[in-house]
């Protein structure tokens, strides 16, 4: 009798968040019966496009088109148990990196590879502090300071190239809003030196740097994905400040 081969499908460590995403392969055959059979995903539907599910996870598979760029992908799993789920893809022969914990940003996760080079990270979050007890959140948005030596010319640039609408503006300050975000540039001064930075979670990183892109933004770099769950890319203002646009993965 064969044994069994244990797979993330089996017991202990499962997928806790919901994750929806197409991939274009060279073999559907072939990433078929790794998504089933090394990773544990149950098959839905076998055709062009295939569906497997694990979990709140739905894949499907479609064939590349001929003379098409293959370009990987990027997934990001929540588990509860990392290293469970890493003990198990490893006997399915998923070939696991080991697990690492990326400290400043509270998540434990390690690496796998699809046969067409797709990069899948499972990981879950350590050390966060618990939610405040019911009707004692003192905490509900955050609105960054921003230091410019000429803040009307600070104020001018957020509005025509980055999109922020004007709230407010004096010489010393400008109150800036874009969807439903505020930041405030303040004056320069010896209690406010140097340069300050933010980070703005955003639905769709590629969009947004097509868009500030166009519009003349100093952007630094196409949007990367990282292993810790953020595709992002940064933007420098007129003096510096560096402001991040960050969008987590499905």
């Amino acid at each position: 009798m064969n044994e069994e081969r244990p797979t993330a499908a089996t017991g202990g460590a499962r997928i806790t968040a919901p994750v929806s995403r197409h991939l274009d392969v060279a073999d559907l055959a072939r990433s078929i019966a790794y998504y089933q059979n090394v990773l544990g995903f149950a098959l839905q539907r076998a055709d062009d496009p295939a569906e497997l599910t694990l979990g709140p996870t739905r894949i499907t598979l479609g064939v590349r088109a001929a003379g098409a760029t293959p370009e990987a992908a990027i997934l990001f799993f929540e588990t509860d148990d990392v290293s469970t789920m890493h003990a198990r893809l490893a006997a399915g022969g998923a070939n696991p990196t080991p697990s690492a914990d990326v400290n400043w940003i509270k998540l434990r996760l390690f690496e796998v590879r699809d046969p067409d080079g797709n990069v899948l990270w499972f990981g879950r979050s350590f050390g966060q502090p618990n939610d405040s007890p019911p009707g004692r959140k003192a905490l509900r948005k955050v609105m960054p300071e921003l230091p410019l030596s000429d803040v009307p010319a600070g104020v001018a640039h957020y509005h025509d190239v980055l999109g922020f609408e004007i709230n407010y503006q004096q010489q010393d300050i400008g109150v800036m809003d874009r969807d439903g975000q505020r930041l405030l540039l303040i004056a320069r001064t010896e209690q406010h030196t140097g340069i300050g930075s933010c980070c703005f979670y955003v639905t769709d990183a590629d969009a947004l740097h097509a868009e500030l892109t166009a519009a003349g933004a100093n952007v630094q770099s196409e949007p990367v994905s990282h292993p810790w769950g953020l595709r992002e890319f940064t933007v420098l203002d007129l003096e510096g400040n560096r402001l991040s646009f960050a969008q987590p993965f499905e």
